[in-house]
């Protein structure tokens, strides 16, 4: 099976059904590096604001990244991912998606 996108120009991109399927698959994980810029309120502040962490979790994985240089703060589907990544990195944090 084939899915059809087209876009506002009328191009047409083509997916077969195990890309869409593995866009969705809860397969990704968004990661949280440690950097010299934020401050450790900065980051509580966002986990718990976009992430719905609270505070204690929120701190723990702070603590974490200061120590180990990454933590995984959220896993999902790439898609799904991508906001949280973009809405993150507006904030100023240094996040990516693995």
């Amino acid at each position: 099976m084939n899915i059809r996108l087209a876009d506002t120009d009328t191009q047409v991109e083509t997916f077969t059904l195990e890309e869409v399927l593995a866009g969705l698959k809860v397969n990704h994980r968004l990661i949280l590096w440690n950097d010299e810029i934020n401050t450790f309120d900065h980051v509580i502040y966002c986990l718990t604001k976009y992430l719905d962490y609270s505070d204690h979790q929120a701190e723990k994985i702070a603590w974490t990244v200061h120590t180990k240089g990454k933590c995984e703060v959220l896993e999902g589907s790439f898609t799904e991912l991508e906001v949280y990544r973009k809405i993150l990195q507006q904030e100023g944090l240094t996040v990516s998606i693995d």
